[in-house]
């Protein structure tokens, strides 16, 4: 009887127990189906069964994180900037054709030409002295050559590009037929007192009068249509015995000025040619010991009438 009993008991615990273990394997095979095993709290990488899960590559994860930034290449370095190239300068001047002591016909033909284009003033000679290497030099500054003073190929064959052939009376220092042939007209009102140089467009001259006294009169020449001299009541505001435009670069001698840029002046192109030029708004006068005697005459502040007799 004892012994059917403890078969019996044992018989139940066996088959509690294999009830337990059925249980206990259903449920590792659902775990084992999610791929999340009870002790595990991420799921596993798919894979062939019995292969362990592939765990992902460095490099791929890098190049898939969008935070990380790539690493900044260097900066090249900047290249030394270049050294500025050195200005050559002008050109080497030729071998000199005329310098400073030269005499003859060649001086006196540069001379003539050079005050053609009113870079020397004074009388034409036959002798290269120190006017004429300033003149030289002038000329040479103005066209960017070297400056000698001395007259080279390159420097001669601009000056013939720039003038004509001098004339007799060019180079003789005779003044053109007419000189001094003009006749003055009506003295206007405002000429009558005080000091006065009154210019008339309708006769071409220039008349310095004292306390309604004419002292000197001398002929003049005017600007152009495109660049006339300015008519009306004017003061000397300034004097230049030696001026040159700023403008042109010409010589101005004797210049007494009167309205902004326009003055009374010696002109060596009036002297040469008459009539045949305009000035560039200014009164050229082309008696060179007329106009010196009237600017040891004339005071700044003294009148100025521009008028149509």
């Amino acid at each position: 009887m004892n012994t059917k009993l403890r078969i019996a008991r044992r018989i139940t615990v066996i088959t509690v127990v294999a009830a337990l273990c059925s249980v206990l394997a259903y449920g590792v095979g659902w775990a084992v189906r999610e791929d999340v095993l009870p002790w595990e709290s991420s799921p596993r990488a798919a894979g062939p069964i019995g292969e362990p899960a592939a765990m992902p590559d460095d490099d791929a994860a890098d190049a898939a994180d969008p935070t990380d930034e790539p690493d900044p290449s260097p900066d090249p370095e900047p290249s030394p900037d270049p050294e500025p190239s050195q200005d050559p300068g002008p050109p080497a001047a030729g071998p000199a054709l005329l310098s400073p002591g030269d005499k003859g016909p060649e001086v006196r033909d540069l001379q003539a030409r050079l005050k053609q284009i009113d870079w020397l003033s004074g009388d034409v000679t036959d002798t290269y002295g120190d006017l004429t290497t300033e003149a030289v030099r002038g000329f040479q500054t103005k066209r960017g050559f070297e400056v000698t003073g001395e007259v080279d190929k390159r420097t001669l064959n601009r000056l013939h590009s720039m003038t004509r052939v001098p004339t007799r009376a060019e180079l003789t220092n005779q003044p053109p037929p007419g000189n001094g042939g003009n006749t003055p007209g009506a003295l206007d009102p405002r000429c009558k007192t005080g000091r006065v140089m009154c210019v008339d467009k309708s006769s071409r001259t220039l008349r310095w009068v004292v306390d309604g006294k004419v002292r000197k009169t001398v002929d003049v020449r005017f600007g152009s249509a495109e660049l006339p001299t300015r008519e009306g009541t004017f003061h000397v505001t300034r004097k230049s015995p030696d001026h040159v435009s700023s403008i042109y670069h010409t010589p101005m001698p004797f210049a007494m000025f009167f309205s902004e840029g326009q003055a009374v002046h010696y002109s060596p192109d009036f002297a040469a040619n008459g009539y045949n030029g305009a000035s560039h708004g200014c009164v050229n006068v082309r008696d060179r010991e007329a106009v010196a005697w009237l600017f040891g005459q004339v005071r700044v502040g003294d009148k100025v009438i521009v008028y149509w007799s």
